[in-house]
Formats: structure tokens, sequence, C-alpha cells
């Protein structure tokens, strides 16, 4: 390979070095990229000095650039180009950690983003570490009971769910009335055709057949299997780092255990299915 690569886990992300994403001309070193990131769900780029505009044109690397819902958060500089801040704060006035919580990625679209990436610019002293589950690593050791209960099971992913306890930065209404949308609790990964489960507790309004009540003892059953150390790597930051990962086969979370007088900022972007 063009790189420098390194296993991050026994099953999950790989870190990459020597390489300069202002300047990947070469096809070649593209498509090694690309095979890589299918192979590995999450890719760690190291060193990386990226502004906006050049943040952008490196994610193209992967694909074409997705439509972000929430236009609060986009750049002047780029508005497909986002960032992550826990500085922007609720209307109580209450810090908002965003990616608080196991999720995936804008899943109450009708084809979600196959992939985000985040470029670190500030990081907190120590803490703030991002969390990565292999959903294909859940489902394989899922009983089988539980296995048939759900292959059928679709459910209902909206903004924000009612049943979540985090709570989302508020949309306008038209964009909300826009999102929702309805998969398969069951996914097979277009590339690598690994069977993942899709799930997403900060969205799911409800599992279609199901009542209220056993929406939440499914999600809190098959959240048992997500939280296991075992399935996770775990991402600790470091500055320069340029982070994407597979929403397609992952949940992920980002941790709010540092001190809230440090800055944590990094830019943010997503590739389309």
């Amino acid at each position: 390979m063009h790189f420098t690569l390194k296993p991050l886990s026994e099953h999950t992300g790989a870190e990459i070095l020597d390489i300069d994403l202002k300047s990947i001309p070469d096809k070649t070193i593209i498509r090694e990229l690309n095979q890589t990131f299918s192979k590995y769900s999450v890719l760690v780029i190291r060193n990386q000095n990226l502004n906006p505009n050049e943040f952008y044109n490196s994610a193209k690397i992967f694909g074409k650039i997705f439509n972000q819902h929430n236009k609060k958060f986009a750049l002047k500089e780029n508005n497909l180009v986002h960032y992550i801040s826990n500085k922007d704060k609720f209307e109580d006035g209450k810090p908002y950690i965003p990616g608080e919580g196991y999720h995936t990625d804008h899943s109450n679209d009708l084809r979600p983003p196959k992939a985000t990436i985040l470029h670190a610019k500030l990081l907190p002293s120590i803490g703030g570490d991002t969390q990565f589950v292999n959903m294909h690593l859940v489902y394989n050791e899922l009983p089988l009971n539980l296995k048939n209960k759900i292959k059928s099971l679709e459910a209902l992913h909206v903004y924000q769910s009612s049943l979540s306890k985090r709570k989302l930065m508020s949309l306008t209404k038209e964009i909300k009335n826009q999102t929702e949308v309805i998969h398969p609790l069951i996914k097979v990964h277009p590339e690598n055709k690994k069977i993942c489960l899709y799930i997403n507790p900060i969205r799911i309004e409800k599992i279609i057949g199901l009542s209220t009540k056993e929406t939440i003892t499914l999600l809190d059953e098959l959240m048992h299997y997500v939280s296991k150390p075992k399935n996770e790597y775990r991402h600790i930051w470091k500055d320069g780092d340029f982070v994407i990962w597979d929403n397609r086969i992952l949940m992920h979370k980002a941790n709010g255990d540092y001190d809230m007088q440090e800055e944590r900022y990094l830019y943010r972007i997503m590739i389309q299915s």
C-alpha cells in the first residue's frame, strides 16, 4: 500500500500514517483507502491540518457529500461542512454535547449517510473519546430466538424519538416533517455483505406492529448486547485526527466526560450512501 496501516483493535479500526489528504491525485491510493475503509469500518488518518474547504475536498475521496439536516452548525466557509462544539447550549443554558448516547447518524433519512467524518481542531486535555460498536458482531451474538424475532421487523425513525432520554437541537418545522422513515432492524452491508443489527434508540419512535411498551422492552434487550466493550473500538482523539466511520455497520457515541471549560471543536461532514 501507499501508506502505513496499523489495526486499532481485533475487529474494528485502522490507523493510517504517512499520507497528506491535501494532495492525493493518485486513483490507486484513493481505491486503496476505500477498500481499507470497507474492511476496517473506521479509519483514523493522523496528522492532518485542513481548513474547511480542504476538509471538504478530502472527504470527497470517499464519495459524494451528504446534505446534513441541521443547518445551525454549518460553517460560513463551506455550508456542507459543519462543526461539533461543546460551547453550544440549549435554551435552558445547559451544554449541548453532540453525539451523546449510542446511535447511528441520520437514520431518519430515506438513505442515511454511509459514513461520517470528523476532523479534530481543538481537543480537551483529557476525555471526550468516541466509542464505536461493530453491529455485525452484535448481531452474531444475539440468541437465535431473538434473531428470529427481529428478522422481519421494521422501525419508524424520526428526528427526535419521544422514547429517547437524549435531547437534540431543534430543527425547523419544514425539515422536521421531512425526516421520518421506516428501516428494517436487520440490514446487509452493501459492500462486505455482513449482516448487521440496525437500531437507533435516539431516533426510533416505534417498532412497527409493537406497542410502545413492547418497543421499549425490545430496544432495551437489544441495547444490552450493544453495550458490551468486546464489540467496541474506543477512539482517543489526537490533534489533527481525520476519522471516518461506517454508519452502515457501526453505532457510536461521544463522551462528555471532560472539563467543559476546555473547548472541543471538530469539523464534521457526511458521505452519501
